[in-house]
């Protein structure tokens, strides 16, 4: 990976807009690693979701916060632990109390220092946000979900469980019928698959389909993905319709005994076809890849 390939990931927060009463969203304006930042107000609290890829962007959400919160009490969540998503927390130490699922604080531990130097390795600019970086601790862990009560508005933190990591949290704002997907669910791209083998396969293309199944099913009204722009239901519905698509296609073509070097040639090229102005193409192949090992184990047909 080159630098060309990643741009500094800059959160810019003077973009941030309201699209809901008392709830912000610092859209990432496209730019490659750099996730959707979330600033969520009730009467005692603001919850912020996301913090940017390092300090220098974390203390940017983190003042923009403050301003809005007005001495009200500040949280800190993330979706998962993916670099871009949580590795600014350290700069909302002493200034607000971060909270994730088991699994979420689970993989920052035992994965969390092997993508920061992974990161770390993806070129200048990614280096210069990271550097000085640590892997966070989280101050509160929970199992089986948390209603955080802000003041006259419940935010909900519910862990999905394997999917795009094993930690995916998605974070709902009933009363304005918002949620935050993390990665779960992008716009304008193909679906990340972060499959590394042997380092790397905690991703399940086959548990984040029956979690797109779930969350579809739910019906918010905004959808705010970990990446792309903001949209409503349909966001869930086109993630989940993709990734049957990127199922069925690997499986019957896996089912009639094809290497997995032509699998990927011809799905990918197929998927492109279909999806001609989505960005991130080379998730295709470490979706097959992840699809693939998946085969022998799940059934189908």
């Amino acid at each position: 990976m080159t630098d060309e390939q990643f741009p500094d990931p800059a959160v810019q927060v003077s973009g941030a807009q309201e699209i809901a009463p008392d709830l912000l969203v610092i859209p990432n304006q496209r730019v490659q690693l750099v996730p959707n930042i979330g600033i969520i107000g009730g009467t005692q609290a603001v919850l912020v979701v996301e913090t940017g890829m390092g300090t220098a962007n974390a203390e940017q959400v983190l003042a923009l916060a403050s301003e809005v919160a007005r001495g009200r009490r500040l949280y800190l969540t993330t979706t998962h632990f993916h670099p871009e998503h949580a590795f600014g927390a350290q700069a909302f130490t002493d200034h607000a109390n971060y909270l994730v699922n088991r699994a979420q604080a689970d993989d920052l531990q035992a994965k969390g220092p092997g993508y920061l130097e992974m990161f770390r390795g993806f070129g200048d600019p990614i280096a210069d946000r990271l550097d000085g970086v640590t892997v966070p601790t989280p101050d509160v862990v929970y199992d089986d979900g948390h209603d955080l009560d802000l003041g006259g508005r419940t935010v909900r933190l519910r862990p999905m469980g394997r999917g795009h990591t094993k930690g995916d949290q998605t974070v709902e704002v009933p009363d304005a019928g918002v949620l935050f997907t993390g990665d779960l669910a992008e716009t304008g791209q193909f679906a990340i698959f972060p499959w590394f083998p042997p380092y790397d396969t905690d991703v399940s293309g086959v548990r984040w389909l029956a979690v797109m199944d779930q969350l579809t099913a739910t019906g918010p009204r905004i959808v705010v993905p970990g990446h792309g722009d903001i949209g409503g239901p349909q966001v869930l519905g086109d993630v989940r319709d993709y990734l049957r698509e990127l199922r069925d296609e690997t499986w019957r073509r896996r089912d009639s005994a094809m290497g997995e070097e032509e699998i990927v040639a011809e799905v990918r090229a197929l998927l492109i076809g279909r999806h001609p102005e989505w960005v991130g193409r080379e998730w295709i192949e470490r979706g097959v890849g992840c699809l693939c090992a998946e085969h022998a184990s799940e059934p189908h047909w």
